[in-house]
């Protein structure tokens, strides 16, 4: 089941369902937060939960993504207690990619850098036997509700980067319960927009290169994450293709199990106050960076996997420069 919310004609949000047919409104459904919420309190599975309240009229989804009537597919009534974070140096890549990972690691451990050791830690401990604690992953903050950005919407970069780049991959969807205990709302795709150029400068900056806007959505994937999942980013300048490349993901092409990343994510009593919302990237292998493109205002980031239905779409802006005076109170 793919779950997604929108707002109606009254700019009110409606969650809309599809389970391989027809977009509908789910009766009754406040937002997909509060679905989460009632399905953690009751105990009932939440594609359960929303067969049960049934379905209303159908829904042109990809009408209501042209005309910008598409929002982030989770919210909180309150942003900031809305989390953005990610994980990296999970992903395997191409074949070509893991021959040429491969050859690096051959590389006498004095001779790799903090990221080779770091993906080299993933490879053989990142997919711990059940009721074995695995490796833990390079984890990083990106912010809270406020730097979320609707699909369709622009990804703001701020005038001090040096850089604005595309990120695809999956997030994982979560709410903390009532007991402050973790529960997966699902999966969907993500734009872990980021300054490659800053990262790339001294990894000890890699938080400020994070500290950015990130797009999920459009359409929430009920359910256990496909352990092989096939997508395309693409970059559109003027209408036009200037850059698309496939990109993997799913356990099978990871160094990490999607439970070793959660679990080191919210062993942290801090992500497990009740009644949160987690948005949590698993990482990529690809990017446009990578292939020496640099992206400019007006371009359009497009990401999509056939298992999470409508594609991810924001276009790119620049801030405007912003001076800030820290007064003495």
């Amino acid at each position: 089941m793919l779950i997604s919310q929108m707002l109606d004609d009254a700019d009110i949000i409606r969650v809309v369902a599809r389970n391989g047919g027809k977009a509908r409104v789910v009766n009754g459904a406040r937002s997909v937060y509060s679905l989460a919420m009632e399905a953690a309190r009751t105990g009932v599975g939440l594609e359960a939960l929303i067969e049960r309240k049934g379905f209303g009229e159908a829904v042109d989804l990809e009408a209501a993504y042209r005309k910008d009537r598409l929002i982030s597919p989770i919210n909180h009534p309150d942003p900031a207690h809305l989390h953005l974070t990610g994980t990296g140096l999970t992903h395997l890549g191409s074949a070509a990619t893991r021959d040429s990972m491969h050859k690096k690691l051959d590389a006498a451990d004095e001779q790799l850098t903090d990221s080779m050791k770091m993906f080299r830690m993933g490879l053989e401990g990142g997919k711990p036997a059940e009721g074995r604690e695995g490796v833990q992953p390079e984890w990083f903050y990106k912010g809270n509700g406020i730097m979320a950005v609707a699909p369709g919407a622009p990804l703001m970069s701020p005038a001090f980067a040096e850089d604005a780049g595309e990120e695809p991959e999956i997030a994982g969807i979560y709410v903390i319960g009532d007991d402050r205990q973790p529960f997966r709302v699902g999966f969907t795709l993500s734009n872990e927009f980021s300054d490659h150029v800053t990262e790339r400068v001294n990894y000890l900056w890699l938080a400020h290169s994070k500290l950015r806007n990130a797009s999920f959505g459009p359409e929430i994937l009920v359910g256990d994450l496909p352990a092989d999942i096939r997508g395309t980013s693409r970059i559109l300048r003027g209408g036009k293709t200037l850059w698309e490349k496939p990109f993997l993901s799913g356990e099978q092409n990871m160094s990490h199990s999607i439970a070793n990343l959660e679990r080191h994510h919210f062993k942290y009593p801090v992500f497990r106050q009740a009644g949160d919302v987690h948005v949590h990237m698993f990482g990529t292998a690809t990017l446009s960076f990578a292939d020496g493109v640099r992206a400019e205002a007006g371009d359009v980031f497009e990401i999509e996997a056939g298992d999470f239905g409508l594609p991810l779409r924001n276009p790119l802006e620049i801030e405007a420069p912003e001076a800030v005076t820290v007064r003495v109170l």
